[in-house]
């Protein structure tokens, strides 16, 4: 494997494990249906975060970029709504 192909298959695995990183909170959340612990504030700022990589992946038409930053705010997306869903409920 080339310089360029191992440096690659490291940035989309870094960008799969960051993508993914938010999935045992939102299970977690799912599943005890509490939220209270959850900081809004900083999934906010992550998903700024996640905001502007995705406009740098396709200003530098990065597909890899793109591709693991807007599945990571997806899941990012998700947490917030479960997270203002349960905390409201359980006030």
């Amino acid at each position: 494997m080339d310089d360029t192909t191992l440096t690659k298959v490291i940035g989309i695995a870094a960008g799969i494990f960051t993508a993914i990183s938010l999935l045992p909170q939102i299970v977690k959340v799912i599943r005890e249906k509490k939220s209270q612990d959850i900081s809004i504030f900083y999934l906010l700022v992550l998903l700024s975060g996640l905001i502007l990589w995705t406009i740098y992946g396709f200003r530098k038409d990065d597909i890899p970029i793109i591709a693991t930053n807007i599945c990571s705010m997806v899941l990012n997306i998700a947490m917030i709504v479960l997270g203002m869903l349960y905390k409201k409920k359980n006030v």
